[in-house]
């Protein structure tokens, strides 16, 4: 596991927040709490054509 820390904006309360990305896992989809407001988001993780992390933060009633 290889924890890589991203800055990212929360969908509900709109704070900047700090999420931990596990870069050995490749693509992927969770959900984590906010660590302000405490509210479900839905973490997606992507990897672009130049080999990048790209995170998407959503609510969870978003449709993905």
């Amino acid at each position: 596991m290889q924890l890589t820390p991203f800055k990212a904006h929360c969908p509900y309360c709109g704070e900047r927040i700090n999420v931990l990305i596990d870069t050995y896992s490749g693509p992927q989809q969770y959900i984590e709490d906010c660590e302000v407001c405490c509210r479900p988001m839905v973490c997606q993780v992507s990897v672009d054509v130049d080999g990048d992390y790209v995170l998407w933060l959503d609510d969870e009633n978003a449709v993905i």
